[in-house]
């Protein structure tokens, strides 16, 4: 008997699969406004594909909640009210907090290097105002919180919550990035998951998702003294 090891083919990348991706990575990148109507037409040239692909795009990210379906109107963007924001906001800090327990006892060694690497690189962003850098560092840190603690179904929760998508209706361009607190928060919890401390590693992520939160509510109080809304957390 061969001791051969076959490998599964990877599946093709479907025109459906691409175009989902395509046109969910635009909508988390911000590349249109709240709230903004995205016809089939426009769909069809932009993503390359039929109108039947890009109704079963469509209908997949709706219920995903990244757009929002009007009967015979197409779809739009979502726009978060005030309401809806602060409520994403505060059970962000639970879930992320209890990940970041899971992930001081599962965390790698490797993984814990990641981290600190990724942290290090926020120094320097943060030294530079790199603001657009910081903030993908800020990411990719909690993304590998998240994926180090091995809870797949309290990671899907934390994704269910459109985060980013909040944080780019929201945020005050106009107010300085990141916030001043942000990289001593990151440190802190950086440091509880190296000492594998779960306790402490939960109480420095929900401080620092809290802060995020009071941050949203002060700017948005701010705004709406002058007629608007506006955010700058992270």
């Amino acid at each position: 008997m061969s001791d051969e090891v076959i490998t599964p083919a990877e599946p093709p990348i479907t025109p459906f699969v691409q175009a989902y991706h395509h046109l969910r990575d635009l909508i988390i990148a911000g590349h249109f406004e709240p709230n903004f109507r995205l016809t089939e037409a426009d769909l069809t040239k932009l993503l390359d594909v039929s109108r039947g692909t890009v109704r079963s795009v469509t209908a997949k990210l709706a219920q995903e909640g990244y757009l929002t379906s009007e009967p015979h109107r197409g779809v739009r963007t979502r726009d978060f009210s005030i309401e809806e924001a602060i409520s994403i906001l505060e059970a962000r800090e639970v879930l992320e907090s209890a990940l970041a327990a899971k992930a001081a006892v599962s965390a790698t060694d490797a993984e814990l290097e990641d981290l600190t690497d990724i942290c290090e690189k926020m120094a320097v962003a943060d030294r530079d105002k790199a603001a657009s850098d910081y903030s993908q560092l800020n990411r990719q840190f909690h993304r590998q919180v998240r994926k180090s603690a091995r809870q797949p179904t309290l990671e899907s929760f934390v994704d269910a919550l459109h985060y980013p998508l909040v944080m780019r209706q929201y945020r005050d361009l106009t107010t300085v990035h990141p916030r001043q607190s942000s990289l001593s928060e990151h440190r802190a919890i950086l440091y509880s998951l190296k000492t594998r401390n779960a306790d402490a590693a939960s109480a420095a992520m929900r401080h620092h998702v809290a802060a995020a939160r009071r941050a949203l509510l002060i700017n948005v109080d701010e705004k709406n003294s002058s007629s608007g809304t506006g955010s700058n957390t992270g």
